[in-house]
């Protein structure tokens, strides 16, 4: 798996690039207000692309929110995997939010599916079974945790470096979504959930669960 780490996530980088590479050419070309238009999308595209050290919970029961944002759902719902009715906390990223997305908990990677769809606004119930999407199960024992990384109304790419087989520390960096999207996480039957509807939370820091 790959281990980005420079303060900007590595996906990033061919657009900070050309979006650079165009103010400059506008500017040297006497284009100004082009040259400036194109320095305000340089910053926003390193800004989007900003990938920030995290610090986890000390609590190694503690489950952590696997994407920066607003949790949009705390709910019951079937496994998109299983079937099984559990419990659900859904994360909405805005274009602002980091979009980095990392391990809940310290497991082992078991199973990585990716699904075709739509592209409806993410923070829709609908997205969860409509959006194009990519399924990440971890084990940590015997429990099971089900991550769904769902692309949005303007994300176009799902990008997972994580692999079957894996071992992921809590925190860990497995993903990213690219340009608003959405990220929802199934949980054992024996976890309490600590966050509500409209709370900010943050990847590998903010506790989503613990155990009952």
């Amino acid at each position: 798996m790959r281990k980005p780490t420079i303060g900007l996530s590595l996906e990033g980088l061919p657009s900070i690039g050309l979006s650079a590479f165009a103010t400059l050419t506008f500017a040297a070309m006497g284009w100004w207000l082009l040259a400036l238009i194109l320095l305000i999308v340089t910053g926003f595209v390193v800004h989007f692309f900003r990938d920030p050290e995290r610090v986890s919970p000390e609590d190694l029961d503690a489950v952590v929110s696997p994407a920066d944002g607003r949790v949009v759902k705390v709910d019951f719902a079937p496994d998109p995997v299983s079937g099984q009715i559990r419990q659900v906390v859904c994360v909405f990223m805005s274009v602002v939010d980091v979009h980095v997305n990392r391990a809940p908990v310290e497991g082992s990677v078991e199973l990585i599916r990716y699904i075709p769809g739509k592209f409806f606004n993410a923070s829709l119930d609908k997205a969860s079974t409509d959006n194009e999407r990519n399924i990440v199960v971890m084990g940590r024992g015997a429990d099971r945790f089900t991550i769904v990384q769902i692309a949005g109304l303007i994300a176009r790419r799902i990008v997972c470096w994580a692999e079957p087989g894996d071992i992921l520390r809590r925190g860990e960096r497995f993903g990213l979504i690219k340009f608003g999207s959405r990220v929802d996480l199934y949980l054992p039957d024996d976890y309490a959930v600590k966050v509500y509807v409209g709370e900010t939370v943050r990847a590998g820091e903010t506790a989503l669960a613990v155990r009952k």
